[in-house]
């Protein structure tokens, strides 16, 4: 018995575990700064505009509704409000590994490893149902 070939021990169909690990890899970097980047222009948006103003620690008013919705968050971004940008950008990170995870389920797909999609398609449920119903309580 020689050694296999190295093409034996990739998979027939599908992507290879170095294509997914890449992909993946640019996922969560692409993410991460292009996140990155819509938060600072949203600081520094907010600070131009209300950079000099006095904090006031007294009362606590909280974000207002605009603030806790993404319609109302993508209208204040269209504004080019500070903390429109600052909360998409948030919104961006969040959503970056929940892209990876639905990314994974596409490359197990690919693969036919139908276990891993089964525990992928678990996995990102419980991620979209975490934020979707229990962030909107």
């Amino acid at each position: 018995m020689g050694s296999r070939e190295e093409s034996e021990l990739e998979p027939r169909s599908g992507w290879t575990d170095d294509q997914v690990d890449r992909v993946i890899g640019n996922l969560l970097r692409f993410g991460l700064l292009i996140s990155a980047a819509v938060v600072a222009v949203g600081a520094a948006i907010f600070l131009i505009r209300h950079g000099g103003e006095t904090a006031s620690y007294d009362i606590f008013l909280g974000a207002p509704r605009t603030y806790r919705e993404i319609r109302g968050i993508l209208a204040e971004t269209a504004r080019f409000h500070g903390r429109g940008f600052i909360m998409a950008g948030l919104i961006l990170l969040v959503a970056t590994p929940v892209v990876r995870v639905a990314f994974s389920v596409l490359a197990f797909l690919k693969r036919r490893d139908h276990t891993f999609v089964a525990i992928t398609v678990f996995v990102l449920g419980v991620l979209l149902f975490s934020i979707f119903w229990l962030g909107l309580r």
